[in-house]
């Protein structure tokens, strides 16, 4: 499988960073190029995160990527639902593949969030690549 351009979602959550890098590792051990993307949603609560502080976080992922050895591109795109703008840019750039994170959300939770990543999986025209964060992971491990 030859990898041009993978998509990277991203939400500024706390698995944000470990999943820029395996996206960025990934990338740059492929050639392929990395998007950072950020769906900014309406949101019904104040996120207390300006456009500037979007920029700037934003930037911080790319300079992170490009320092794992990765060509990257970043995107804001404003939206509605964040999976259908997701799978959306993956069309309109005929991405290879979308490397998001999972964040493990079940039962209430998830019937009441609903999962974006879930429906990325469904409805994306490419591989998609789940990465749970590192402290998920040892969580559900300390629990097993």
């Amino acid at each position: 499988m030859t990898l041009s351009t993978i998509l990277c979602p991203i939400d500024f959550s706390e698995a944000t960073g470990p999943l820029v890098a395996y996206a960025a590792a990934l990338a740059a051990g492929t050639g392929a190029v990395l998007r950072l993307l950020h769906v900014l949603e309406p949101q019904p609560v104040l996120t207390g995160l300006s456009d500037l502080d979007l920029a700037q976080q934003l930037a911080r992922y790319h300079a992170s990527a490009e320092l794992a050895g990765a060509r990257v591109n970043t995107v804001l795109v404003h939206g509605t639902d964040a999976a259908l703008e997701i799978v959306a840019e993956a069309r309109r750039h005929s991405v290879d593949m979308i490397v998001i994170g999972a964040h493990g959300r079940t039962g209430l939770t998830r019937f009441l969030m609903g999962s974006t990543a879930e429906v990325i999986v469904r409805t994306a025209p490419c591989v998609t690549l789940l990465v749970k964060s590192p402290t998920e992971s040892s969580a559900y491990r300390k629990s097993a």
